[in-house]
C-alpha cells in the first residue's frame, strides 16, 4: 500500500522544473564582478571624454582585467579580460592622455585600445613577443594625427623591437628592432626624441642600463650610451624607476643595500648621486618612485623610503634647462606602513600621504600641509585585532584658493581590499582579495552548532531527561528575551505586510545563511555570508607569504571549525568559522565511512592505494594505465552524498536497483599521441574496473570536466571532428537491468568489494551541448530525496547552467515515444542534441568570468541547495530542482491572507445572528 505515495513523489519530484524562479532572479542570488588586485602603475583617475566633468577611475588589475569603476558607487561601467586565464597572475601596462577618449592595454603579445566611456575595442594589434612597455606619445610631430595619440610598444622575445602605433587606427608607423641580446626594459620619450631603455647583463653577472636614442619621425637612431658600472646594478630589480615622458625623464636606481639613490636625466650622460639616510638603524627594506605623467606638470618627483616598521619620503625638483636635480624637501618618518599618491592640477604637481590614521596633502613646491584628513577604515581591525595599512593609492583633488578643498583616493589595502576615501570618508569597498580564491568550502555558525547539538543531546535521552534538559536549555535562553520583546513589535509589522527578511545567521531556521570560508593565493582568510552576499563576516591573515611564493592551500570544514591544510607535509590550522579566531589545535577528523581505510595517492605511472588500517601494509592495488597514457583528473563520489531511495520506481511500480558504492570514482586518461580519451569507473577498495570507455578524435586543447554522485557520473569533451563536437556523456549505474533483481547481491545483506566485486550494469548516453564545459557539480539536498541538478560553467559564455537530471537520464527511449509507463516517470524521447533553455542559466544576464570551482551545500530544508561559484567572479544562488515544496514563495501575501481570515470571521459573527433567527422562524412557520 505504501508504493502508490512512492510513484507520486517519484514523479513529482522527477518533473523538470526552472533553476530559479522569476521573482527570486537577482533576490537570491548575488555576483561579485571583480576586477583583481588593482597594480599601482595602472590605476588612475581619468576624464573618458574632454566634454565629460568627471572622472572614471581605471585599472588594470594583477589578473588582466582591464576595467573602468564608477567613483561615485564602485560599480563597474566596463571590463575585459585580457589574460587568457584569468586565475593566474599577469602583468601588463595601461596608459591614457590628457583630453584623449580611449585607454591603451598592453598584455601578453596584445595591445588595445578601449573607448574609455564604455571599453567598446577600438583597435588592437599582436607583436612578436610578450610586450613589456606601452606609452603614449605625447610629442606634435609631422607624424601626429589630428584624432588620438600615437602609442610607443616594447616587445621582447626573438625579436625585440619598438614600434609606433598610429592611435587613430592601431597600425605601424615604423619600426626599430633592438639588436645586440640586450634585455628590453622600459620605452620613454621627450620633446623631441623616443628613448630605449635595455639592460646590458656583463660577463660578472651585473647589468648595465644601456639607452639607445630614436628619431621620432622614421625610427632610426640618432645615438647610444651606457650607464652605470658593473658593480652599481646587481640585479635588475634594483631599477626603481623610468620615467615616461617629459614631466618624469628620469631613470632612478639603487644599489643592492639601498644606501645610495641615482638619478639620470634621460637624454644626458651623467649621473646625480643621493645617500639614502638611515632611520633609528632599520635598514630600508622598499623604495619607490612617485611621479606625475601630465606632460604639462612640473618635473617634479618623490621618492618613498620603506622600513619594518616606519616610512618617510624625499621630493627633489628637476630643472630641464640646466640638466640638473636637487632635493627640495623631505617629509617626516612615520611610524607604520604608508601609501603616496601624486595628482596635478593647472601644471602643478601635489603628493598625498596615506598612512593608518589620516590623509594629508603637500604641494611639490613646498613642504607645507594643504589639507588633512582622519582616515576612517584604516587601522586596527576591531574584530581581528590586525593592523589594516595601504600598500598603494591613486588621489584626484579639488584645489580652491591654493588648498584642497575635497579629495578622493582610491587605496588599494593590506587585507586586499580596494576602497575609495572621500576626505578619509569610505565612499564603497570592493573585495578584490576574493578573485584570488584557491579554495573554499561551506560551514556552520557556532550559534546554529550549538543549537544542533543541544536537539542532538534530547533526541537521544529518554523523555525525563529530554524534558529537564530542554526546560534548562529554556530557562538559559531567557536573557534574550528583553531583546526579543523589544524587536517584537517591528519583527510583526515586517511580517504582516511581507517586507521581513529571511533572518540573520543566528536566527537561521531555513540554512540560508551559511559561512562561505575562502582562503586566497595571497595568504588571506575570507568569511562571507551566503544569505547576505553584502557581508564580510571576517578578513584575517592566515600566513605570512614570503616574496616570489606561492600558496595553494585546502580548506575543510567540520561543522563550526575551519582546517587549513597548507600543502604536502604542511602545518594544519585551525580557526573558529564564526568569527575567525585561531584555535589551539584541529578537532579529531571525523570518520567518513566505516570498513577498510584506504588511502589513494597519484604516482608518475598510474595510481596506488595503500591500508591505512594495517602496519606494515604493502600496496593494496595499482592502476597503470596504457602505454602513453597520463592521468587526467580523478573525481571520486563526495563523502556527504545522501541517498533517499536504492531503488528507482519505475512507471509499473517495480523497481531497479541502484549500485550504491561509496568507494567509487571517475578516472579520466588522456594520450596526446592519438587524441583520445579514456574513461574509467574504478572501486577504490579493490581496484577492479566496473566501467570504462574510450574516445578518439578528442580535441585534448578543450577542457575535460566530470563528476560522479550517487549511482550516475557524467563527464564533458570537444572532438576534433565536428566543430559543434561538444559532448556531454552521463552514465548510470544498476545491480541488475532486470526490474525487481537485485542479480548477484540478491540474498546478500552486507558484501565488502575486498572479498568481491561485482560489476555493476551501466547504461549511458551522449548528447551534444551547445558549447565546452570546464566544470561540473551537482546540486545536494539535506536528505537527497529532492530530484538533481547538473551544473556546468561555460567559460566561451561565462555562463552557469543548471541542467535537470531527467533531461540527461540514460534510460531516455531511443528511437521511439515513451511508452504510459515511462511518461508516469518523467522519460521523453531521448534527442542527441541539447540546446540550453536560457532558464536553466542560473547567473541569467550577467558575465561570470573564470570560474574554476563549483560548491553545493544542502540547506536545512529539503527542497533547497546553495550553490558558490568562485575563480576570478564570486557567484552564489539557491536552487530548488524540484520546486520549493517546503517552503512558501516571495510572493506568498501575508497581508491578504491575514485580511481574508478577518474577513471571514467578521462574516462569520455578522452572518450567524441571522442564521439563528432563520432557523427560529422556520421552527415556528405554519404552513
Amino acid at each position: 500500500m505504501m508504493r502508490i505515495p512512492l510513484i507520486a513523489a517519484a514523479c513529482l519530484l522527477l518533473k523538470t522544473t526552472s533553476a530559479v524562479f522569476a521573482d527570486e532572479a537577482y533576490n537570491v542570488d548575488y555576483h561579485y564582478a571583480l576586477l583583481g588586485q588593482p597594480q599601482q602603475d595602472t590605476t588612475f583617475f581619468h576624464r573618458p571624454s574632454t566634454n565629460s566633468k568627471a572622472s572614471l577611475l581605471y585599472t588594470l588589475s594583477e589578473k588582466g582585467v582591464v576595467g573602468a569603476v564608477n567613483p561615485r558607487d564602485g560599480e563597474i561601467v566596463w571590463r575585459h579580460a585580457l589574460a587568457q586565464n584569468v586565475t593566474e597572475r599577469s602583468n601588463g601596462f595601461l596608459r591614457a592622455a590628457d583630453g584623449q577618449d580611449v585607454v591603451v592595454s598592453g598584455s601578453g603579445s596584445r595591445v588595445a585600445a578601449w573607448t574609455a566611456a564604455d571599453g567598446r575595442l577600438a583597435w588592437d594589434m599582436n607583436t612578436d613577443g610578450p610586450v613589456e612597455d606601452v606609452e603614449i606619445l605625447e610629442l606634435s610631430d609631422k607624424l601626429a594625427s589630428a584624432g588620438n595619440k600615437d602609442v610607443l610598444v616594447l616587445s621582447s622575445g626573438d625579436s625585440p623591437a619598438v614600434q609606433r602605433i598610429d592611435g587613430a587606427s592601431g597600425t605601424k608607423r615604423w619600426q626599430f628592432k633592438v639588436e645586440g641580446g640586450d634585455l628590453p626594459y622600459q620605452v620613454s620619450a621627450s620633446s623631441t626624441e623616443v628613448f630605449v631603455i635595455l639592460l646590458h647583463k656583463t660577463m660578472l653577472g651585473y647589468y648595465k642600463i644601456r639607452v639607445v636614442s630614436l628619431d621620432s619621425v622614421d625610427g632610426h637612431k640618432t645615438d647610444e650610451y651606457t650607464l652605470s658600472s658593473d658593480s652599481e646594478l646587481a640585479t635588475a630589480e634594483t631599477i626603481l624607476s623610468v620615467g615616461a615622458n617629459s614631466a618624469s625623464p628620469i631613470i632612478a636606481w639603487t644599489d643592492a643595500a639601498y644606501t645610495t639613490l641615482k638619478v639620470n636625466i634621460i637624454g644626458t650622460k651623467s649621473t646625480s648621486s643621493f645617500n639614502i639616510e638611515k632611520h633609528d638603524d632599520r635598514a630600508v627594506e622598499k623604495i619607490s618612485i612617485q611621479a606625475p605623467y601630465h606632460t604639462n606638470s612640473l618635473a617634479h618627483f618623490l621618492v618613498h623610503y620603506e622600513t619594518a616598521n616606519s616610512h618617510w619620503a624625499d621630493v627633489f625638483h628637476i630643472n630641464l634647462s640646466k640638466n640638473k636635480i636637487e632635493k627640495a624637501y623631505s617629509l617626516p618618518k612615520v611610524a607604520g606602513k604608508g601609501a603616496f599618491s601624486t595628482s596635478v592640477s593647472d601644471a602643478n604637481v601635489y603628493f598625498t600621504r596615506i598612512t593608518e590614521d589620516e590623509i594629508t596633502t603637500t604641494s611639490s613646491s613646498s613642504h607645507g600641509i594643504l589639507g588633512r584628513w582622519k582616515a576612517q577604515g584604516l587601522g586596527i581591525d576591531s574584530g581581528t585585532s590586525e593592523v589594516i595599512t595601504p600598500t598603494h593609492a591613486v588621489s584626484e583633488l579639488s584645489i580652491k584658493n591654493d588648498a584642497v578643498s575635497a579629495i578622493r583616493t582610491a587605496v588599494s589595502l593590506s587585507t586586499g581590499d580596494w576602497m575609495l576615501l572621500r576626505d578619509g570618508s569610505p565612499v564603497w569597498n570592493r573585495p578584490e582579495a576574493l578573485a584570488d580564491i584557491s579554495s573554499a568550502t561551506f560551514a556552520t555558525s557556532s550559534a546554529i552548532e550549538e543549537l544542533e547539538q543541544e536537539l542532538e543531546v534530547e533526541a537521544h535521552s529518554n523523555a525525563v531527561a529530554a524534558y529537564v534538559h530542554r526546560m534548562k536549555r529554556h530557562i538559559e535562553e531567557l536573557k534574550y528575551l528583553p531583546r526579543m520583546l523589544m524587536s517584537l513589535p517591528q519583527r510583526f509589522m515586517r511580517g504582516f505586510l511581507g517586507t521581513s527578511s529571511e533572518g540573520g545567521m543566528a536566527k537561521d531556521a531555513f540554512g540560508f545563511h551559511q559561512i562561505l570560508a575562502c582562503a586566497t593565493a595571497s595568504g588571506r582568510l575570507i568569511a562571507l555570508d551566503a544569505g547576505s552576499p553584502d557581508r564580510v563576516l571576517w578578513n584575517r591573515q592566515a600566513t605570512t607569504l614570503q616574496a616570489g611564493k606561492t600558496w595553494r592551500p585546502q580548506l575543510t570544514s567540520q561543522a563550526d571549525v575551519l582546517i587549513l591544510h597548507q600543502g604536502q607535509g604542511g602545518q594544519q590550522l585551525a580557526f573558529n568559522a564564526t568569527n575567525g579566531h585561531l584555535l589551539l589545535a584541529p578537532p579529531p577528523r571525523e570518520a567518513a565511512t566505516t570498513g577498510p581505510n584506504v588511502q589513494y595517492t597519484m604516482t608518475d605511472d598510474g595510481l596506488e592505494a595503500k591500508r591505512l588500517d594495517v602496519e606494515n601494509a604493502g600496496s593494496l592495488w595499482h592502476f597503470t594505465p596504457s602505454s602513453q597514457d597520463r592521468i587526467h583528473s580523478l573525481v571520486p563520489r563526495p563523502v556527504n552524498d545522501p541517498v533517499a531511495n536504492i531503488g528507482k520506481v519505475l512507471g509499473d511500480r517495480r523497481v531497479l536497483y541502484k549500485y550504491l558504492n561509496p568507494n567509487v570514482a571517475l578516472l579520466a586518461t588522456t594520450n596526446d599521441a592519438s587524441k583520445t580519451a579514456s574513461v574509467y569507473v574504478l572501486d577504490t577498495l579493490s581496484g577492479a574496473i566496473l566501467h570504462s570507455t574510450t574516445h578518439t578524435s578528442v580535441d585534448l586543447a578543450d577542457p575535460i570536466s566530470s563528476i560522479m554522485s550517487e549511482n550516475w557520473f557524467a563527464y564533458t569533451l570537444t572532438t576534433s571532428a565536428d566543430p559543434r563536437g561538444h559532448l556531454l556523456i552521463v552514465g548510470e549505474l544498476f545491480e541488475s537491468l532486470i526490474p525487481n533483481d537485485r542479480g548477484s547481491l540478491q540474498s546478500a545483506a552486507n558484501f565488502s568489494t575486498l572479498e568481491t566485486s561485482p560489476e555493476p550494469f551501466a547504461l549511458t548516453a551522449t548528447y551534444q551541448i551547445p558549447e565546452s564545459v570546464s566544470k561540473l557539480a551537482v546540486t545536494r539536498t539535506k536528505q537527497g530525496i529532492t530530484s538533481r541538478h547538473l551544473l556546468a560553467y561555460t567559460p566561451a559564455s561565462d555562463g552557469i547552467v543548471s541542467i535537470p537530471y531527467s533531461i540527461l537520464d540514460p534510460r531516455r527511449p531511443v528511437n521511439r515515444d515513451p511508452t504510459k509507463d515511462e511518461l508516469a516517470e518523467g522519460l521523453v524521447r531521448y534527442a542527441p542534441v541539447i540546446e540550453f533553455d536560457p532558464r536553466w542559466y542560473l547567473n541569467h544576464a550577467r558575465s561570470v568570468i573564470g570560474i574554476n570551482e563549483v560548491l553545493t551545500s544542502p540547506a536545512f530544508i529539503e527542497s533547497t541547495s546553495l550553490v558558490f561559484a568562485y575563480g576570478h567572479d564570486i557567484f552564489g544562488t539557491r536552487v530548488g530542482p524540484s520546486g520549493s515544496f517546503d517552503v512558501l514563495g516571495r510572493d506568498f501575501n501575508k497581508f491578504q491572507m491575514l485580511a481574508t481570515v478577518v474577513g471571514l470571521a467578521a462574516a462569520t459573527v455578522g452572518v450567524a445572528p441571522l442564521v439563528m433567527r432563520k432557523g427560529v422562524d422556520a421552527r415556528w412557520r405554519f404552513t
